[in-house]
């Protein structure tokens, strides 16, 4: 079976939890990334080792939380490979899995409500992914992606918890 990581910021801290309870319960392999609790972090280096741990193994899949699930979807999918899909419900999370053979799945954990949460991660993880006229798209997506990435990846070192990122200079 594969693995589940998921990772979060400080708005996706309760969903999260939630999420990592019921999974375990259903027997999955879920890796908790982070963060452990509701004090202020940046997502982006949450994202980072959740991607890069389902860039490892195509098998591994991944959910990432913040308040909206806006910025995680966006930084995932600056990663080459990965096929991030925000959801919003249960139909959005199937279609994806279906449709776009998403190995990611971002949640807003202040946007969503925990009973749909469930649903969309079930419905997320037990959707097949349909192949045929779909192949014609993601093929063009893996296109795009040869063109448009570096064969670099950015992996972060993430900072001390009371510490913030350096911001960047604009001179």
């Amino acid at each position: 079976m594969a693995k589940i990581f998921i990772g979060n910021d400080h708005g996706g801290y309760a969903l999260k939890t939630a999420l990592v309870t019921r999974l375990r319960e259903q027997g999955y392999e879920v890796v908790d990334m982070g963060s452990h609790s509701e004090e202020i972090v940046r997502y982006p280096y949450y994202a980072a080792k959740v991607v890069n741990a389902v860039l490892e193994d195509p098998q591994n899949r991944g959910i990432l939380l913040c308040s909206t699930g806006i910025g995680m979807s966006i930084i995932a999918n600056k990663y080459k490979g990965i096929r991030a899909a925000l959801c919003y419900s249960s139909y959005q999370a199937k279609m994806t899995a279906a449709h776009n053979r998403s190995n990611i799945l971002c949640l807003g954990g202040r946007c969503i409500g925990l009973f749909e949460a469930l649903d969309m991660v079930e419905n997320w993880l037990t959707t097949p992914y349909e192949g045929g006229r779909h192949d014609i798209s993601l093929g063009l997506i893996e296109e795009a992606e040869n063109i448009n990435f570096s064969a670099e990846q950015w992996t972060p070192d993430e900072p001390a918890p009371n510490q913030t990122a350096s911001t960047p200079s604009t001179t």
